[in-house]
């Protein structure tokens, strides 16, 4: 569904088009007003401007690309609302992770941490996590920078470092990210993520292993797909098979026994070996998370030499449309009181399948528009629909890519 606002300032903004084209069918759309609405993309940066975001100053340079839709987000911590879907979850997880392990004084082993702010250093967000200065997870049209050493973090895995130096090995850490991301109903620029994070001694590793006291953690070797160059085969494997029990003992405790899961080995720059966890439910493979042996020279440069870790992160949302059959990422933001109500329940743990709210089906337009020949990207596009027509925009799909075969003009019919 999209807004008649949104098919007006569509045409005209400076951005994004240029001159207004025949849509598929015939359609054809009319610009009433030939200037760009102020707030849809950040333009030029006048001097001397900054953003203002939770008390404090950024100043804006050429890297400043937040849009007021995703402003208006910060804050919320739909995560800390009680008897939210995602403040469920959180429960669920925090409350499964304080039972199952306990320190020696029979006190929580896992430290939580969910009021962090989302305003991150980019060294924190890139290069804390040994995510290389080229890598494409740092490009402007993928994320929310408040200017060149600021952002909107894009993951949890941003406060790793800080929280490994401040002398923690366990935690947990929830919080809002931000993305710029297509429009559907399983992506939106800002979601929720829950990070874990846990460090082990030599001691405590080899704890209860035969021989365990002639076993090593560290060795000077060869990178392999297997292991890093700093570890040894042993504590790998052993990490390795702490973490998949970990988190196994998690999903089934949130989806139940008899839980088919299978292991998906991938690529994260900050772990080695990494992997995905998928669920089979309801017959079909999901992704839940990801995971891995964290990189030793992460561990090593946030102080913790002798100790060796694992970490992973789970979407929030990912988890919630799962368990409580939630058709669109759009709803978790709805303030409805027909949405909400559906999660005050007594207990977190209680089973709640969602109600749809309407049975009204989507309106669909078609958008035609010139594309700029330079500094353009897909982003750009879903930023501007989504903060022309806010979260009554459901789906947009690329239709039709044509590119003029004498003037070379490239031209992109889209529906929404």
């Amino acid at each position: 569904m999209v807004c008649s606002a949104l098919r007006r300032v569509i045409h005209v903004h400076i951005c994004l088009a240029r001159k207004a084209s025949h849509a598929r069918r015939g359609y054809q759309h009319q610009a009433r007003d030939s200037r760009p609405a102020a707030s849809v993309l950040p333009a030029q940066v006048a001097p001397g401007s900054v953003v203002e975001l939770l008390g404090k100053s950024y100043p804006q340079d050429d890297h400043t690309n937040l849009t007021q839709k995703v402003l208006s987000k910060v804050g919320r911590n739909l995560h800390n609302q009680q008897h939210h879907p995602l403040w469920l979850i959180k429960e669920r997880v925090k409350e499964h992770f304080y039972r199952q392990y306990v320190g020696r004084s029979g006190t929580p082993l896992f430290s939580v941490y969910d009021h962090l702010s989302p305003v991150v250093t980019t060294w924190q967000n890139f290069d804390s996590l040994l995510i290389p200065a080229d890598h494409p997870s740092r490009k402007k049209g993928d994320n929310y920078y408040l200017n060149q050493t600021h952002m909107l973090r894009a993951h949890t895995s941003a406060h790793q470092w800080d929280l490994l130096h401040a002398g923690l090995n366990a935690f947990l850490v929830v919080g809002d990210v931000y993305r710029r991301d297509q429009i559907d109903s399983q992506h939106y620029p800002v979601f929720h993520q829950l990070e874990g994070v846990r460090l082990f001694s030599k001691h405590e590793l080899f704890a209860g292993i035969q021989d365990g006291e002639s076993l090593q953690l560290f060795e000077q070797s060869s990178r392999s797909g297997h292991k890093q160059e700093t570890h040894t085969m042993e504590a790998t494997k052993l990490m390795e098979f702490d973490l998949k029990q970990t988190l196994t003992r998690l999903v089934t405790h949130l989806f139940g026994d008899g839980l088919e899961i299978r292991w998906v080995d991938c690529y994260f720059p900050f772990t080695h070996p990494s992997f995905e966890m998928e669920i089979n439910f309801h017959g079909e493979w999901l992704e839940v998370l990801g995971c891995g042996v964290m990189e030793q020279q992460l561990v090593n440069s946030a102080g913790a030499q002798d100790q060796i870790g694992w970490a992973f992160g789970l979407g929030l949302e990912r988890l919630a449309m799962i368990l409580y059959d939630i058709p669109d990422i759009r709803l978790f933001w709805s303030e409805d009181e027909r949405f909400l109500k559906q999660f005050c329940v007594s207990d977190i743990n209680q089973k709640v399948k969602f109600q749809p709210l309407s049975r009204y089906p989507a309106l669909i337009n078609d958008i035609s528009f010139w594309l700029p020949s330079e500094n353009y990207a897909e982003n750009d596009f879903y930023d501007l629909v989504r903060t022309i027509g806010g979260d009554l925009v459901e789906k947009v799909d690329l239709i039709d890519k044509f590119e003029h075969p004498n003037t070379c003009c490239p031209n992109c019919l889209s529906s929404t």
